[in-house]
């Protein structure tokens, strides 16, 4: 599944209407049209976001890498909540380091795919994260009877790993950053309490209300962070004594972050076993596992499960 366009109007009618002329342009094969039409229109609206963004994806395709940046930097410029994810695609060319990735982006991206996540990642992509963290959850529970008092699913999204989990919670509680998924988690009614909050800021809000959790869930949630220390940090704080954190992520064969072509990172297997460690928290098990395919092929990944 990949990122969606997203068309901000420029308020402009001319300018919005010489943007949707180069949208068929582009479609048709004309990639140099596309382009000239959107400098037109980004002469009568300078700060039209979505021009400089498309500009820039146009120019890249171009081969005009250092023309791509500009405008990534323009859109960037244009719309600081950067809903369009121009930084993303700086820090993919090598124009700007690693960083976490920008709130609107993530918001913007997840409320325009709700209303068709669930089919088009379950039929179209084949995700099964749920599925494989229920697994290694209940392999490191061996023998025990598995039951957790309070249970917090990170990035809940639409509510599938919920479902998973459910069965095994006396109490769930869902966070995420887009309202229009969260819609879709709440129809279900899996979760005693659902939050519309960035991770790091629900984490911290928790561990200074001293609340404590018996098993965090992340079921694909880590690929849109850069840096995982932080949150695992976090995390850490708001887990009960021997309480379990389990999540997925996706990897590559070196050891550190990558940002990958679809927009997400992907961890290395040992930076993750690093960010751990420095997190406090006990490493249960490190599996390789896909939990998606793209193109019809698996994307590498890695479900974790650790201990505080």
């Amino acid at each position: 599944m990949q990122p969606q366009p997203i068309h901000l109007s420029s308020g402009n009618l001319i300018a919005d209407r010489r943007f949707e002329w180069s949208r068929d342009l582009a479609a048709k094969g004309d990639l140099a049209g596309a382009a000239d039409l959107l400098t037109q229109a980004l002469e009568l609206a300078p700060d039209y976001a979505a021009a400089w963004f498309a500009l820039g994806e146009l120019r890249e395709k171009l081969d005009d890498r250092a023309g791509a940046v500009a405008a990534f930097r323009q859109a960037a410029q244009a719309d600081p909540a950067d809903r369009h994810g121009a930084a993303l695609h700086l820090i993919r060319l090598g124009a700007q380091p690693a960083a976490a990735m920008p709130a609107g982006y993530v918001r913007a991206l997840f409320d325009g795919y709700a209303p068709a996540f669930d089919r088009a990642l379950t039929e179209g992509l084949g995700y099964r994260a749920p599925e494989l963290l229920l697994r290694a959850v209940e392999a490191a529970y061996a023998r025990e009877r598995m039951q957790f008092g309070a249970a917090l699913d990170l990035g809940c999204g639409t509510g599938l790993a919920g479902a998973a989990f459910r069965p095994f919670c006396d109490r769930l509680v869902g966070v995420d950053l887009s309202p229009a998924m969260l819609a879709q988690a709440r129809a279900k009614g899996l979760y005693d309490r659902v939050v519309e909050a960035e991770v790091l800021d629900f984490l911290g809000a928790e561990a200074a209300a001293k609340t404590r959790y018996q098993l965090i869930l992340a079921a694909d949630v880590f690929m849109y962070f850069d840096e995982l220390a932080p949150v695992l940090t976090a995390a850490a704080l708001v887990l009960a004594p021997s309480a379990m954190i389990a999540f997925s992520v996706e990897t590559h064969a070196g050891d550190g972050v990558i940002l990958r072509d679809s927009l997400r990172y992907a961890h290395g297997a040992a930076y993750v076993r690093a960010a751990l460690n420095s997190a406090g928290l006990k490493l249960i098990s490190l599996d390789a596992a896909a939990t998606r395919t793209e193109k019809r092929a698996p994307v590498p990944g890695l479900i974790v499960v650790a201990r505080a």
